[in-house]
């Protein structure tokens, strides 16, 4: 990996990238980004990596920042994949960018910072979340924050974002979605990561404690396990958790690496007797199952990345007020998701590294 970022600046713009993607509240798995742009080539996360392992391993790809703001622009299919733009030569690792590289490209700023911040989603979600959000950050008021409807990650969010890039926001907040923060130097972004982190805190509602006992033996001679992720069971900790969770999908990686339902077993109902009924009826096994009051079992078959989405729908739930309304991704969303070729390329790696590890 040869930059033309001075070396300082590259290192710590790697460990700001690995100090994101270390905090399972900011970000989880392959989820979130991180770009730094410098004469005309953008350093961008590789699709299907960890925030978490930048600078153990080459995960940053160089994108050529002008022609792609033009593929966008123009209507270029090849803006969603953006492998066209690569610099070939520089890009030691073979992979291909992010998913979200055009937006990336379309924000000015030399530091863009992407991540699943689970309290501003818990936000984003909410149908009184435009008065909330302002509300939250009245308390930074010299960050320029605007707010994007959920679009589909990819060319959609990044031609919801070119509308807007012009007025340089220092902050958006995506619906549905996410935060990204941008700034002039990796430091910049830093400071205003933490700031605005302190203004949108949620408080997290308190649980009754798990029963790890019960749960494996509900979980004896299926294809389940209780979740080793202590945090990943407070999604069934509470009435107003299991509500929430099970009423439809919140954010695009909890479809991408969960799927579309999560199972709840009923009184006295095994893992096993809830599987048979679902398979005699023709229907898919969830890869979660709730138990109320107990906590979480996981689908053997999940791999790394769906495992910290379990602890990532755990924190965001936790953090909905009770009786909120809340504004769910819909079918249409969903289908689009799931039927995603770059999503699908993602999940792939993630089986791969998964397997390795």
């Amino acid at each position: 990996m040869v930059s033309d970022i001075p070396a300082e600046d590259f290192a710590a713009f790697l460990a700001l990238s690995k100090a994101i993607g270390s905090d399972i509240l900011k970000t989880q798995g392959a989820g979130g980004n991180i770009s730094f742009k410098r004469d005309g080539v953008m350093w961008v996360k590789a699709s299907g990596t960890w925030l978490a392992h930048a600078g153990e391993r080459d995960i940053m790809v160089p994108v050529k920042v002008a022609p792609l703001v033009q593929a966008l622009r123009s209507g270029d299919p090849g803006a969603e994949k953006a492998t066209d733009f690569v610099v070939a030569e520089r890009n030691s690792s073979g992979l291909r960018p992010s998913i979200e590289t055009s937006f990336h490209a379309v924000l000015p700023q030399a530091v863009v910072a992407h991540y699943h911040c689970v309290d501003t989603i818990a936000l984003s979600v909410l149908a009184d979340r435009e008065r909330l959000i302002a509300a939250r950050m009245a308390a930074v008021p010299d960050l320029a924050c605007v707010t994007i409807p959920y679009r589909r990650p990819g060319t959609p969010l990044a031609h919801e974002i070119d509308r807007v890039a012009g007025s340089r926001p220092d902050v958006l907040i995506l619906f549905n979605h996410g935060i990204i923060i941008t700034g002039e130097t990796v430091e910049e972004v830093r400071e205003r990561i933490e700031r605005v982190s302190a203004a949108l805190r949620m408080e997290e509602r308190r649980v009754m404690p798990t029963d790890p006992v019960g749960l494996e033996t509900l979980a004896v001679g299926s294809d389940f396990h209780a979740a080793r992720d202590a945090g990943s069971h407070k999604t069934a900790l509470g009435a107003a958790s299991v509500a929430v969770a099970t009423r439809g999908s919140l954010y695009p990686d909890h479809v991408i690496f969960l799927g579309t339902e999560i199972g709840v077993l009923a009184g006295g109902e095994t893992a096993v007797t809830y599987a048979d009924e679902r398979r005699s009826r023709g229907l898919n096994v969830p890869k979660m199952l709730l138990v109320p009051g107990q906590g979480v079992l996981l689908a053997n078959e999940l791999t790394d990345g769906g495992r910290v989405m379990a602890r990532c729908l755990a924190e965001v739930v936790s953090r909905i007020p009770v009786d909120a309304s809340v504004v769910y991704l819909d079918e249409a969303q969903e289908y689009e998701l799931t039927h995603w070729e770059a999503e699908q390329y993602r999940q792939a790696l993630d089986r791969k590294a998964s397997r390795q590890a």
